[in-house]
């Protein structure tokens, strides 16, 4: 586009700058007062309003939000999710009707409404932000009884110096309770901020994600290679995969979570994204996985956990707070040598395999939608206690 541009001497596109929908109009003029709930007994049904960003179909943060509404769903809570698009504030995103469907065509049907932007708004019991560029508009959202900040990551590291960066900090400062989704981030949100937080456990789907029947291979390592994440140390991983295939060419090495091929000086075969089954599946054969994480651990580990594979993490800080020195996923120091050490050493011995399976299967079992449901609605139920006091 840019090359036809100059050939027919039209000026240049200007280029886009994302700015969060409300952050001027919030830091200019406060957040919009609290509308005082009335007293109607602290087990009483609760009305929650979500608000998410813009989403692709492969969102694992919004998959984990729908998650957690059709669990407070199926224990009584009315909820709604209203979407802001980026795209669409700039003249390209899709038709509402289409925005609503993708999102429940992507994420599952909810019980509750599902809106395309905030037009409409009708305000709730405690309103939800979901993540750090829906909360300037949260903020400025009238006749909300409380606030709360569903924080599935730390969002600041996401970035590196720059007002993006500076901008996600600042929201974790702005008194909404947070709802956190590991104890790493508990103590981030509590120490760094001094915000209040409620832990909650992601759950899993049992019935996908368990122990298969087919017998597993002795030579196949699956690596979560989702080079345009970076927060998942790819680099790191293939540096140890490289070291790995010098020392074991015969390991066959598979790589997935990214559409296109990621280059690396070694063979591999290339899985690309997957059905949520057909990873199932792999994760029911394969011999090691790994799948590192810079800051709150994914949610992979826990699925090969509770599929039987044994799984290889790094010593960052986020992981030993949420899996323990000692844990079923084993743990490297972040040295493509000593990464390749942990590999090679599980591959080599399956007792380990056989005793981390049994207690990575334990582990996992207790990660259910139904125990989220529990922690979350305690943790809105705690918002709606610090906005009355």
């Amino acid at each position: 586009m840019s090359r036809l541009r100059a050939l027919l001497r039209l000026p240049a596109a200007p280029t886009e700058v994302r700015i969060p929908d409300g952050l001027l109009e919030v830091q200019r003029d406060g957040a919009a007062p609290l509308a005082p709930r009335a007293p109607d007994g602290r087990d009483a049904p609760l009305d929650v309003a979500f608000v998410v960003p813009s989403f692709r179909t492969v969102s694992g943060g919004h998959t984990t939000i729908a998650n957690v509404v059709r669990a407070l769903e199926a224990r009584g809570l009315s909820c709604s999710i209203w979407i802001l698009d980026d795209d669409a504030r700039r003249g390209g995103g899709a038709r509402p009707e289409a925005l609503v469907e993708g999102f429940r065509s992507a994420f599952g049907g909810i019980a509750g409404p599902v809106h395309a932007g905030l037009d409409g708004w009708r305000g709730t019991d405690v309103l939800v932000a979901t993540a750090w560029q829906t909360v300037p508009a949260a903020l400025r959202l009238p006749d909300v009884a409380a606030r709360a900040y569903l924080v599935q990551d730390h969002e600041a590291e996401f970035y590196p110096t720059s007002a993006e960066r500076e901008w996600a900090a600042w929201t974790y400062r702005q008194g909404l309770h947070c709802l956190v989704a590991s104890p790493w981030l508990e103590q981030v949100v509590a120490r760094e901020y001094g915000a209040s937080a409620t832990r909650f456990d992601i759950g899993l789907d049992h019935d996908l994600y368990r122990p298969g029947g087919a017998p597993r291979r002795g030579d196949q390592l699956l690596f979560y290679a989702r080079a345009t994440t970076a927060r998942r140390g790819v680099p790191l991983g293939i540096l140890a995969l490289e070291e790995l295939h010098r020392r074991r060419p015969q390991v066959e090495i598979c790589l997935f979570g990214e559409d296109r091929p990621v280059a690396t000086g070694f063979p591999h075969r290339h899985l690309g994204v997957r059905t949520r089954p057909q990873l199932a599946a792999l994760y029911g054969q394969a011999t090691v996985g790994v799948v590192l994480s810079l800051t709150n651990p994914s949610l992979i580990p826990h699925e090969m956990l509770a599929c039987g594979l044994t799984c290889v993490d790094v010593a960052s800080a986020s992981s030993l707070a949420v899996h323990g020195p000692d844990g079923p996923v084993a743990l490297a120091a972040l040295e493509p040598g000593a990464l390749c050490d942990v590999v090679e050493r599980l591959l080599d011995d399956p007792a380990e395999r056989d005793d981390r399976r049994t207690r990575g299967i334990a582990h996992a079992a207790a990660f259910t939608w139904e125990r989220t449901g529990e922690q979350v609605e305690a943790g809105l139920r705690e918002a709606l206690a610090r906005a009355a006091a």
